[in-house]
């Protein structure tokens, strides 16, 4: 045993009287009686979108909806969709962390006449509201014409009868709750295995879109500025359809170039410099298969945004979204300009680089541009609305945010570099998009998904030097391989079903945040070394980040591993006062095995919904999952030394 010197004495006693306070408060006493349905707004809420749940609220078509009553969690929780309800109702770790499902209840469509309009939307009669019926007793309509902008939806009914004429009228199958149970709550291998293969079809795509912009730039030169027509404004005008206007090196004042027809203005590279009066955006892309490429871009207007007059209260919202992100000034702005490219292109501007509006298909590669030196006076890099899009390898420096997307659900940001911004990609009202290569160093955050997103995948991404390596929202994203290094605070867990397997959390002030309202992710085989505070949480029930008897990488721990099988022979609560300790505070050892400690660690690993915050790892790793990559980083460190 470690000698306890008088310093180390006095945090022993602090840490065991904290131990036995926790002990005196930290269980949940079982829910009893009968169990009702309360308001959808008293309950926690989760699933499904903000897209949504926004739209649906302006629009007035139908969300199904479910809300869940668990023996040891003190509140109700809601969902907007209620296939993800039964999935979180199905898995261990919900029994393990909220006890079991007392009372599951879902919208009831049988009495008010659901139909559904142009787009799917399911809609009732005289826009009635449903009441609840128990999922048990439901029978659930799956693979209809229902759907929300995100995707399709389950409509539960409480008369089998109805469930089965609605199904006649717009499709799908009728099945009963444990079945639609067994259908939605997929092991972790087979969530894998499926955010993997999404992750080869974004690539696909994405190579496959850059290949087709190839030949943009392999078009006949129609038109050489100074030779064929004075000006580049004349020369753009002139050019026949599918041929390039070539600009030779020079710099050419410019008012505004606009590609009406698809034409490719090409240049010699960055001595060909193109210089706008500074009143608004350079180059327009306004046809489809435009393109411009190896030439530099200057005297862009200073105006970010453009917002709404207040008192024009009749723009809807998503006008204003558009207003607000979308219409400010860049050098080149694609317009409709549905697959399109901007290639080699160098950009210097006081607000945006590039803004794609509603121009699917297009591709942004290879890139520079040159933003604002504080973040709050600049505006992106690439601004994405509407539609899915490419932006790779490419490099923004200083401004806003590197990437920014708006709805642009399904597109690949990847193989991008941004420093010293507020945002590196910055996603908003973007579900199924993969981010994965981006190299971010010195941004506020390296990537934030915002606004209950769905499915989206973030892939071997690295940051450093930021204040927040990630933060997601939403559900079901993918978190995978990357690297969050030197940091204020490495990775934020938090939105629900989310995925964090393989990533390296080192050397951050923090690092993971955990701020999950309840624990419905999967944090499994991350190396989580070296921080400061190892795991910061003070949301929410305890979490358990461990899944199919997998855990996470915390260090070289002095814990016993006496089957050699690879895990330590005990819990591990990173969190705790005295768990987190381990390996730093001489007593820690001494008092995590201690009578107290052994009863509390027992207690909390028999009974769920043991109250209190924090985290703990069932099946703690003794050796890294990704033993190079730390390796690099200490070699990067004591090079830097």
């Amino acid at each position: 045993m470690a000698l306890l010197t008088p310093e180390t004495t006095r945090w022993v006693a602090a840490a065991t009287a904290l131990v036995f306070v926790l002990a005196s408060v930290s269980f949940v006493v079982p829910a009893s009686g009968s169990v009702s349905p309360v308001a959808f707004d008293d309950t926690v809420k989760t699933g499904g979108t903000s897209v949504d749940v926004r739209t649906a609220e302006v629009e007035g078509f139908e969300v199904p909806l479910a809300q869940v009553h668990f023996s040891r969690y003190r509140y109700v929780i809601g969902y907007y969709d209620v296939r993800t309800a039964a999935a979180d109702v199905s898995t261990p770790e919900s029994a393990r962390q909220f006890g079991d499902p007392l009372a599951v209840f879902v919208t009831d469509y049988a009495t008010v006449s659901p139909d559904l309009d142009g787009d799917g939307y399911l809609r009732t009669e005289h826009n009635r509201n449903p009441d609840w019926t128990k999922a048990s007793e439901a029978s659930f309509v799956v693979g209809s014409g229902a759907r929300v902008p995100s995707g399709p939806i389950t409509v539960p009914f409480s008369d089998a009868d109805a469930a089965r004429s609605f199904a006649d009228a717009h499709g799908g199958e009728v099945v009963d709750w444990a079945t639609l149970r067994d259908r939605a709550g997929d092991p972790l291998s087979s969530r894998l295995t499926a955010f993997e293969s999404s992750v080869a079809a974004h690539h696909e795509w994405a190579n496959g879109t850059t290949a087709a912009s190839d030949a943009l730039f392999d078009r006949p030169v129609s038109t050489v500025v100074g030779e064929d027509a004075p000006t580049v404004e004349a020369a753009v005008t002139s050019a026949p359809a599918n041929t390039t206007v070539y600009v030779p090196a020079g710099t050419y004042s410019v008012d505004a170039v606009d590609l009406n027809r698809s034409v490719t203005l090409r240049g010699a590279g960055r001595d060909t410099r193109l210089v706008g009066d500074g009143n608004g955006s350079v180059v327009h892309l306004r046809a489809d298969r435009s393109a411009v490429g190896n030439l530099a871009i200057a005297g862009v207007g200073g105006v970010g945004t453009r917002r709404v007059r207040a008192s024009n209260e009749s723009v809807d919202w998503d006008t204003r979204v558009e207003l607000a992100y979308g219409r400010g000034d860049a050098g080149v702005v694609l317009d409709g300009a549905n697959e399109s490219a901007v290639r080699g292109v160098e950009i210097d501007t006081p607000a945006s680089g590039i803004i794609a509006r509603e121009s699917a298909d297009s591709v942004v590669d290879g890139v520079t541009v040159r933003g604002a030196d504080e973040p709050s006076d600049g505006f992106m890099g690439v601004v994405l609305i509407g539609e899915r899009a490419v932006v790779q390898d490419s490099t923004f420096i200083d401004g806003r945010d590197g990437v920014y997307t708006h709805r642009a659900d399904g597109s690949v940001v990847r193989d991008n570099r941004m420093e010293d911004g507020r945002y590196g990609v910055h996603q908003m009202y973007t579900s199924e998009a993969l981010v994965a290569g981006n190299v971010v160093r010195g941004d506020r955050i390296g990537v934030v998904l915002m606004t209950r997103p769905v499915g989206n995948l973030v892939v071997g991404n690295d940051v450093r030097e930021s204040d927040f390596g990630f933060m997601p929202a939403g559900s079901d994203t993918y978190v995978a391989d990357n690297v969050f290094a030197g940091n204020d605070y490495g990775m934020d867990v938090s939105g629900d079903r989310q995925v964090y397997v393989g990533n390296v959390v080192a050397g951050n002030g923090v690092g993971v945040r955990g701020s999950s309202t309840f624990p419905t992710n999967v944090v499994v085989r991350n190396d989580i070394v070296d921080n400061d505070v190892r795991v910061e949480s003070s949301l929410g029930p305890m979490r358990t980040w461990t899944a199919g008897g997998e855990g996470n990488y915390w260090g070289d721990l002095p814990l016993e591993d006496a089957d050699a099988d690879g895990v330590y022979d005990r819990a591990y609560q990173p969190s705790g006062p005295v768990d987190a300790e381990l390996g730093r505070e001489p007593g820690a050892l001494a008092l995590s095995e201690s009578p107290a400690m052994r009863a509390l660690r027992r207690a909390r690993d028999a009974v769920s919904g043991l109250r209190g915050s924090g985290v703990v790892d069932a099946a703690p790793r003794t050796e890294p999952v990704r033993p190079e990559t730390l390796a690099a980083l200490n070699a990067t460190e004591e090079t830097d030394d």
